[in-house]
């Protein structure tokens, strides 16, 4: 059986992500979607607010779970015997920044990333933007799951 880990912070999951998941799922035989926190990052959602949204929004992808991680992505995924980390790229910027971080897992781990271009008509989507058009009441249906959706309006209202 191969996994593969898809780490995010998901602050929040957007279809863009769950295109990522389900694109690896048809590779692996189970996927990992690791909700890491980042010390550096501020998140708008909880740890368990992340972890919940992102389970409700890949809940119906057979051979998908949803896992927090506190702590090092490369030793999750060796910790979980995973095959490989996937990313999704939504351009040249995303590749550059993952690229060290690719190398560095490597280093730790021995774990491969395997990149994944995201789908182009997803290519806008990212969850900074998500969370600004949320905080200005624009529409955010057609960027996020219906529970990601509900959940940024209810947070933004009260806020």
């Amino acid at each position: 059986m191969t996994i593969a880990v898809c780490p995010g912070s998901y602050d929040p999951i957007t279809f863009g992500h769950v295109d990522v998941v389900r694109r690896a799922r048809g590779m692996f035989d189970e996927v990992i979607v690791a909700v890491a926190r980042n010390a550096q990052k501020k998140y708008f959602f909880s740890d368990d607010e992340r972890l919940r949204l992102a389970q409700g929004a890949v809940c119906d992808i057979d051979g998908v779970s949803v896992e927090f991680v506190d702590g090092l992505i490369a030793d999750f995924a060796a910790d979980r015997g995973a095959a490989a980390i996937v990313k999704g790229l939504r351009g040249a910027a995303d590749y550059d920044a993952e690229q060290a971080m690719s190398l560095l897992n490597r280093h730790l781990s021995g774990i491969e990333t395997i990149f994944i271009m995201g789908d182009p008509a997803l290519g806008h989507v990212a969850s900074s933007f998500v969370k600004d058009i949320a905080s200005h009441g624009g529409p955010i249906e057609d960027l996020v799951p219906h529970n990601v959706a509900l959940a940024l309006k209810k947070k933004v209202e009260s806020q």
